[in-house]
């Protein structure tokens, strides 16, 4: 049974995009392979059976949250880790808890780093284009709210951009 790579995601609203956007066309070599989300499960190899399966536990996990709120204020970035500069999404403990419920026993993949929400605007800088543009974003303040009523589950094509498989609304 061929196995593909999925993700699970959130996607802002447009106006969020559209700010993402505005950086990630500059400063993102991945920008025209997703367009911009918040990481809710990082990517996992898995079969058909499989997401079958994950797919019933999503619309439950769906049904049983809320639509929420989030907020971005800032910028930070995960260096000296990675050279990747995000948008960041103060502490919500729904986000969280969406994470720990797509990483709990059962669910396919690991999770390789402790779970950070964010929407990413540049990567795979160089470490003095990330200096350049990190220092003069970090000084930037955004006011930013916006309400999540829906995640996807997500795959990647041959040409390594992603697409929609399905779409979770929250609390139906």
């Amino acid at each position: 049974m061929s196995q593909l790579t999925y993700g699970i995601a959130a996607f802002p609203s447009k106006k969020i995009q559209d700010i993402a956007n505005s950086y990630r066309m500059r400063y993102d070599p991945s920008y025209s392979k997703i367009p911009p989300h918040i990481t809710l499960k990082e990517s996992f190899t898995a079969d058909q059976q499989t997401i079958d399966r994950l797919s019933k536990d999503l619309s439950k996990i769906a049904k049983e949250t809320e639509p929420f709120d989030i907020e971005i204020k800032k910028v930070s970035s995960f260096s000296p880790i990675t050279h990747t500069i995000y948008l960041k999404i103060e502490p919500n403990d729904t986000l969280s808890k969406l994470n720990e419920q797509m990483n709990a026993e059962g669910f396919p993949g690991e999770q390789a780093f402790k779970f950070v929400p964010h929407i990413t605007i540049s990567q795979d800088l160089s470490e003095d284009e990330h200096s350049d543009v990190y220092g003069t974003l970090k000084i930037s303040s955004f006011d930013l709210k916006d309400t999540i009523d829906r995640f996807q589950l997500l795959y990647q094509l041959d040409d390594g951009s992603w697409t929609v498989y399905e779409t979770y609304k929250l609390g139906e």
